[in-house]
């Protein structure tokens, strides 16, 4: 498959995130604090040079886990209609060979319950209990020790 994962610009994943995350809702809604920190690494997949796919990676600790080096894990979207065919796992893959390059070592994130499956195929282990994000639905943190690969 002609796949290419590169680093892109806040303003190119908008439009994917409002589609796949917040569908109906104010595209406001998918510009997320912390975008544009210079700490901040977002992803693009395109298939066939057109973005299908975007990840962002932002250098935040959740104080439940005890690592020093901690990435989250956010806005996490594939299209629709390229879902399920692997290339989720694909950009999660790719950001999970990009944190280790960089030493940072666990990465974690706000899971939505019907995503939980695909994360805990990919090796994601659950912390807590479920919780509700207004408007959006149930989701759990989930994490992963990437210095134990």
């Amino acid at each position: 498959m002609p796949i290419e994962l590169k680093k892109i610009d806040a303003s190119e994943l908008i439009p994917i995130r409002h589609l796949v995350l917040r569908d109906g809702r104010p595209i406001e809604t998918c510009i997320f604090e912390g975008d544009t920190l210079s700490s901040t690494i977002h992803f693009g997949l395109f298939f066939e040079h057109e973005l299908i796919g975007v990840a962002s990676l932002y250098s935040s600790k959740n104080k439940k886990l005890s690592n020093a080096d901690q990435y989250q894990l956010r806005g996490m979207a594939i299209l629709p209609k390229y879902q399920q065919k692997g290339f989720g796992r694909r950009l999660l893959e790719h950001c999970e060979n990009q944190l280790k390059t960089q030493s940072n070592r666990l990465l974690w994130f706000h899971a939505r319950e019907k995503a939980v499956p695909f994360y805990k195929k990919l090796g994601y282990t659950i912390l807590g209990d479920f919780f509700i994000i207004e408007s959006i639905g149930p989701h759990v943190v989930m994490y992963k020790n990437l210095s134990s690969e």
